[in-house]
């Protein structure tokens, strides 16, 4: 830690000076953007723009994911001062990342969400970023997997999660989090013949022909043979990442609305996303971290590393492309 900096940097959300570099303010203090990055809506020059989606009104057993965004950033304040762990390159100094802030919408017109959270990010791919975005609940990431459809065509989605998302739902103004991926593998902004899901343990019969990998084979197979596994089905194919935080069990993230059994540990995942180095990704999203359920803040810690890993995977590729 760079203690003479510390002792001088405070707010850097907006007083850092450049959009690169590691932050060395009191964990404890000041205002916390993710990682540090700069509040800003400029994103001339930026290569990835994170922004929270508080958004928790799909949810169908606990709410609070709405304060997500909030916990995640106030968690990631113990990140910046050192290049993230395992990468052989420190993404904060490295790549050009800010906090675009959150999404703005009307609380009481949910139908308008949809369409406002799709502009949203269409924004920022528009402007060249790419967006990491913290949520909120998972339905989130239909919207924002139209914008990239928009741009990269049908997608490659690799979900990390307890449930697979799939079940049957044809009405499409039916705002759920649990359908969202049934709608948008049968609008076809997915292909299910190269999209994988990890960590899956809930019953679905009919997953739409995506893949799975369900919590028991990573855990008698090992995360390794787990990432082999993905790579070979998203092949050099554009990927969407989403990271449901009930993919890890909850004894390591019990702040979360659904919690499932039997899940994947922080230490899996971690080498996962790790090991993903080199897929096509072209954004990502962390959700359902729910902090009224998350007394010890463990779960917003662990989306916090999720976030920093999906950025760390987005930058990889900004330094190989």
């Amino acid at each position: 830690m760079a203690l003479e900096d510390a002792k001088t940097q405070v707010d850097q959300a907006f007083t850092r000076e450049s959009l690169r570099g590691n932050s060395f303010e009191n964990a404890f203090g000041g205002a916390t953007s993710f990682l540090r990055r700069r509040y800003t809506k400029d994103l001339s020059g930026v290569d990835i723009a994170v922004t929270g989606v508080p958004f928790d009104q799909a949810v169908t057993n606990r709410p609070g994911t709405r304060l997500g965004p909030r916990a995640i950033r106030e968690a990631s304040s113990l990140q910046p001062y050192d290049p993230p762990y395992g990468w052989p390159f420190d993404v904060m100094t490295d790549c050009s990342i800010v906090d675009y802030g959150d999404l703005a919408f009307d609380y009481g017109h949910v139908a308008q969400f949809p369409d406002t959270l799709t502009a949203h990010i269409r924004g920022i791919l528009d402007a060249g970023a790419a967006s990491v975005v913290l949520g909120g609940d998972h339905y989130i990431s239909f919207p924002i997997l139209k914008a990239y459809a928009e741009k990269y065509g049908p997608l490659s989605l690799l979900h990390f999660d307890a449930h697979s998302d799939t079940w049957p739902d044809d009405d499409f103004t039916r705002i759920d989090h649990g359908t969202m991926f049934y709608k948008a593998v049968k609008s076809g902004i997915v292909d299910p013949a190269r999209s994988v899901q990890v960590g899956i343990r809930t019953t679905n019969p009919d997953t739409l022909g995506v893949h799975t990998i369900d919590a028991r084979e990573v855990h008698e197979k090992g995360p390794q043979a787990a990432v082999a596994k993905i790579k070979d089905i998203l092949g050099d194919a554009p990927t969407y990442l989403t990271f449901d935080i009930d993919a890890l069990d909850p004894a390591f993230a019990p702040g979360t609305g659904t919690p499932v059994w039997g899940g994947l540990t922080s230490a899996q995942a971690a080498i996962m996303l790790r090991d993903l180095a080199g897929i096509n990704i072209k954004g990502g999203d962390v959700v359902e971290v729910s902090p009224p359920f998350d007394t010890t803040g463990a779960t917003a810690i662990a989306g916090a590393h999720v976030a920093t890993e999906i950025l760390c995977l987005l930058g990889w590729n900004l330094r190989h492309g």
